[in-house]
Formats: structure tokens, sequence, C-alpha cells
């Protein structure tokens, strides 16, 4: 059996994980592939105790399944633990991933707008404050150019959202929508500079959430989402022409 981490001889833990997970995320393991530690072992020349721990991780995500007298044997996608950071970051770096984004940001817009709408009701004076800040700050860094403090204060204002809403089930989803801003950008798909409807939408969240406008807060960022969701298909078209028709 050859899987494509054949190249590696001498691996660390992580990164025999990372290329385990990624193979099994793009399709080169495919699901009911089976999995013998030893086979991993002597292929690629790692402990067992590494392949031990690989496969105990992955198993812990759904991506793995032990059977005993059988081997461990790869899981159909539906088994995965899809919310998993690192579960994102994988079938982010696999062909399907404007698929993945556009499922992410479903389900972002079911949820962040409700989250503006509650954090509009219910935050206090010193949080609506900070995300006004934020906003400003974000703002700021669009018109600047600097798309790496842009994508941290882009991924720091939707996490004081989520957590303005006062639900702990949104807030504990501020990695989900992280994976997603920061995925976009790291496969070339968002505009080098926001454009600028992007950033006064951020400032009119923020602006209503202050003022308790429950439902410009939730106007504003559904269009948010909506619009990141329409920037990374045209800029996927614009590289994939093919790709794009016959995913249509």
């Amino acid at each position: 059996m050859q899987t494509p981490m054949a190249e590696h001889p001498k691996d660390s833990p992580a990164s025999f994980l990372e290329r385990l997970g990624l193979a099994i995320a793009d399709g080169t393991l495919a699901p009911h592939t089976v999995l013998r530690i030893d086979e991993l072992e002597a292929e690629h020349k790692v402990a067992r105790s590494v392949v031990r721990e690989a496969t105990k991780v992955l198993c812990s995500m759904g991506m793995l399944e032990s059977r005993r007298r059988l081997g461990t044997v790869v899981q159909d996608e539906e088994r995965w633990n899809l919310y998993d950071p690192q579960v994102i970051r994988w079938r982010l770096a696999s062909p399907g991933r404007l698929d993945q984004l556009r499922a992410l940001n479903e389900l972002r817009g079911a949820i962040e707008p409700q989250a503006a709408r509650l954090a509009a009701e219910r935050v206090s004076l010193e949080g609506g404050s900070e995300l006004v800040s934020l906003a400003a700050r974000l703002w700021a860094a669009g018109q600047g150019d600097k798309q790496d403090e842009f994508l941290t204060l882009d991924i720091e204002f939707h996490a004081a959202v989520l957590r303005a809403s006062g639900n702990p089930m949104f807030s504990q989803l501020h990695n989900l929508v992280r994976e997603v801003l920061s995925g976009r950008t790291e496969h070339g798909l968002m505009p080098h500079l926001p454009h600028h409807e992007a950033l006064q939408l951020h400032v009119d969240v923020a602006s209503a959430i202050q003022r308790g406008e429950a439902e410009a807060a939730h106007a504003a960022m559904s269009r948010i989402v909506e619009q990141s969701t329409e920037e990374m298909g045209d800029i996927w078209s614009q590289h994939h022409p093919h790709r794009a028709r016959t995913d249509t």
C-alpha cells in the first residue's frame, strides 16, 4: 500500500498527522481504505507510537475507525467532525475548498446575523464601544492595505459579535469563523483590498449593535456573509473558469 507521505521518511508526529489528515480530506486515501499500523510504520519509517498517536487523533475526529482484526478504516465524510478546526483546514486545502467555504458560509449565514441581533439586545455599553472601535480599526487596516492586520481584526470583530450575543453556544463558534476567514485569505479567495461596502457593513453592524437596533444589525451581518460568498465565487470563477461552469 502506498500513501502520499512516502517521500518524507523521517517525520515528526505533527507532520505525520498533517499529511495523513490531508490525504483523507482530499480523497487520496478513499473511504473504506484499510490502514495497518505496521505497514504505515515500515513505509514511512516512523515510530509505532507516532502512527498510533496520529490514528488515535484521526479516530477522535471521526476520519478513521479502528476495527478489531481488520485494521484502521478510513471513514466517509459524513462521519467526520466537520466542526473541528483541523478538519476544516484540511478540507480547505483540498480541491473541494470552494464547496467547503460555501457550506461554512451557509452556516455563518444561519448564525452570525442572529448573533448580531441578540448582541443588539444584550450588549453592554462597554461591549458596544469595543465593537465600534474594532470596526474603525478594521476600516483603517482595509483602507491602508494592511492585509495581515485586517485579517486579525476581522477575526477579532466576528468573535466579539458572537461573544456579545450572550449565547455561549454561539460564542464557541468563533473558531469556525476564524478558519473561514483565514482559509479564504490563504487560498486566494479574498480581494487584495476589501471592498468599500464590506468595510462599511462592519461599521453598520457595530453601530446598530451599539444603538440596540436589532433588525439593522441582523440585516448588515447577513449582507456581510452574502458578500463574502459572492466574492469567493467570483474570484474562483476567474481562476477556474471550466470548474465554475461545471459546478453551477
